[in-house]
């Protein structure tokens, strides 16, 4: 279960909270990256806010900051691991779309070509 049923913390609270491991590569007060334990590029990070949302959609005024803040650590952790040259961001919004972890989360992807016309993957 995830935090968008209410019923228990995700996966990504329980390692922000320090109760599961992950390969912290950044952290501040607002987020932290990691690397994605089922990498779908060579280089394949996760950045997660500490603060949930559930998805994209439910973020509201509120969370302007915090969604500026979080693209901007993308292109930081990108020059920090040396793919700022080329890299893929994306956000999947519902299980129809992908998202597995009801904790809103941005991949960065790189260390391989992409097509624009392959964003479907």
């Amino acid at each position: 279960m995830t935090e968008a049923s209410g019923s228990e913390p995700s996966i990504f609270t329980r390692i922000i909270n320090g109760e599961i491991p992950a390969d912290i590569l950044y952290e501040d007060e607002d987020c932290i990256c990691i690397k994605d334990i089922a990498p779908k590029a060579p280089t394949h990070l996760l950045i997660i806010p500490r603060r949930p949302i559930p998805r994209l959609a439910d973020a509201g005024e509120a969370d302007k900051a915090l969604l500026g803040h979080l693209m901007l650590k993308v292109g930081d952790i990108a020059r920090q691991v040396g793919v700022d040259e080329a890299f893929r961001v994306v956000v999947n919004n519902g299980a129809g779309a992908g998202q597995t972890v009801f904790h809103l989360h941005i991949h960065l992807l790189a260390g391989k070509t992409y097509d624009e016309s392959a964003l479907g993957f």
